[in-house]
This record gives structure tokens, sequence and C-alpha cells, in this order.
């Protein structure tokens, strides 16, 4: 059982709530989401919002913050090989009230379609917002270039 130890990024003007399926082994190494170098999340939140993209996690935090955006993850412990979120099995969920208690979250989004998959099954129906499917941010998404994902995700500015 491998726990979920990064910390949500939100404060109380936090708006659209960006969820991803469980942090890989590089964002669990790194202490933080999308450790990854190859993963195209800060790439593309900064093309979003015409914004640097950040270069430490002081830089990446006060990015989300000043753009409305809390973000966290639907799991908080699990079985998992390596990264691979087909492997994921076990799951507890996180409580998303640490969240949604203190910030106006009116949309959620998730990062792709097992972070969807995972939030219908465990969180949506004691949710109840909105939701917005995007597509994956992951290296493994290859079918998408940044420019696409980058086109995509531009909806996050209008929630």
């Amino acid at each position: 059982m491998v726990q979920h130890e990064i910390p949500p990024v939100f404060d109380e003007n936090s708006r659209v709530l960006v969820l991803d399926s469980f942090p890989s082994v590089q964002s669990r190494k790194a202490a933080f989401f999308y450790g990854h170098p190859q993963n195209r999340f800060w790439r593309v939140l900064s093309a979003v919002f015409g914004e640097p993209v950040p270069g430490n996690v002081p830089e990446k935090k006060a990015l989300l913050l000043k753009h409305k955006v809390a973000l966290w993850d639907v799991i908080a412990s699990c079985d998992v090989t390596g990264s691979a979120d087909a492997s994921i099995k076990n799951v507890v969920p996180n409580d998303l009230s640490v969240i949604l208690s203190t910030a106006n979250i009116t949309h959620v989004c998730t990062n792709g379609q097992m972070a969807h998959k995972l939030y219908q099954k465990y969180l949506a129906k004691e949710i109840d917002l909105p939701e917005t499917v995007l597509p994956s941010t992951s290296p493994a998404n290859a079918a998408w270039s940044l420019e696409r994902l980058t086109e995509a995700w531009k909806i996050i500015r209008s929630i």
C-alpha cells in the first residue's frame, strides 16, 4: 500500500479543482505534483495562462493560486506498481472536504480518463459539482501534442 504524501494546493480563492489519479514515482520522489520531467502539466498550464513555466515548487504553487486552481489527486492510498495507473488496486480516496470546506470550488477537472473514472467511482456522487474531463498531460498520452493539450486545457480559464 502506497500512501499519498503530497498535500493539496489550494486557498480560499480557488475555484477550479484539478484532480489526477495518484502521484507517479517521480512525483513521489520530488514530493510534488507532476515531478516527471516529461509530464506536460506545468508547460500546458503555463501556456494556458500566458505565464513562464515554473521552475520550482514555490513557483508552481504560486502559478496555481494566482489563477485560482486547486490541485490534488483522487487517491489517498492504493496498491500500485511503479507509476502505472492500470495497476492501481485497493483504492482509498482522498477526503476532498479538506479543500471544499475552505475554497469556493465550482468545477472539477480531471486530468485524463483514469482520473475521471476514479473520480466517478469514488467521489463524484458526494461532491455534486460539474466535471470536465481534460486530456491527460502524461507523456504516455503521446497522441496529444503540447499545442493540442494547451487548446483543450484553455477551458479552465472560463470555468
